[in-house]
C-alpha cells in the first residue's frame, strides 16, 4: 500500500514539474529573448531583454486598464530584467557612467520618461530593483510613432558624435542619447 502512495506522489510531482516547465516555455515564446549589439567609435553596447508583443492590449496609461501604468517601475521588456553593457565610460544622457554591465529600467510618464541604470544584476525583472543602487537616472521626452509597433524593441542609431538608443512599442518612442566620455 505504501508503495502505491509513493508512486502516486512521484507521479504528481512529475506532473507539477512538467506543468511549470510548460508555463515557462510558453511565457518565453510570447516574449522571446533578444540581444542587440551596436558599435560606435570603438564603444560596444549590448542590451539583452525579452520582447513582449501588444496583442491587442492597452500598453501605457493610467488606472487599472493598461499593462504598464504611468509612474510605475517597468523592466523595459518582459520576463527577466533588462541588462545593458558598455565597453567604455559613457555619458547616459547627461550622467557619467563607468564601463560595465547594468540593469536598465524605466518609469513611463505621459510626457517624459525616467530611464535608469542600476548596478543590481541577476534579478528577476518582476522584482523592483534596490533603488539605492541606481547609478544614473535621466528624464527624456516621450515621443509618438505614426503607426502602432506590435513588438517592443530596443535599437541603436548613429547620431554623429552620439548614439541614440530607442525604445519603441505601441505608439510610443523614447530616445536616450549616449556619448563617449
Amino acid at each position: 500500500m505504501k508503495k502505491k502512495i509513493y508512486y502516486a506522489l512521484g507521479l504528481i510531482i512529475i506532473v507539477i514539474i512538467g506543468y511549470v516547465g510548460y508555463l515557462a516555455m510558453v511565457s518565453r515564446s510570447l516574449s522571446p529573448l533578444k540581444t542587440t549589439a551596436f558599435n560606435h567609435q570603438g564603444l560596444d553596447i549590448t542590451v539583452t531583454y525579452c520582447q513582449p508583443s501588444k496583442r491587442g492590449r492597452v500598453i501605457f496609461g493610467e488606472g487599472t486598464v493598461p499593462l504598464l501604468p504611468l509612474g510605475k517601475y517597468w523592466r523595459l521588456g518582459a520576463n527577466d530584467a533588462t541588462e545593458i553593457t558598455f565597453s567604455k565610460n559613457i555619458n547616459f544622457g547627461d550622467k557619467p557612467v563607468e564601463a560595465g554591465a547594468y540593469r536598465m529600467y524605466a518609469i513611463p510618464g505621459a510626457n517624459t520618461w525616467q530611464v535608469v541604470l542600476n548596478s543590481q544584476l541577476g534579478q528577476s525583472g518582476a522584482t523592483e530593483p534596490d533603488y539605492s543602487l541606481d547609478v544614473a537616472k535621466i528624464e527624456v521626452p516621450a515621443g509618438t510613432s505614426p503607426s502602432v509597433i506590435e513588438q517592443f524593441t530596443i535599437d541603436f542609431a548613429d547620431a554623429g558624435a552620439a548614439v541614440n538608443m530607442t525604445f519603441a512599442w505601441d505608439k510610443t518612442l523614447i530616445t536616450v542619447p549616449i556619448t563617449l566620455q
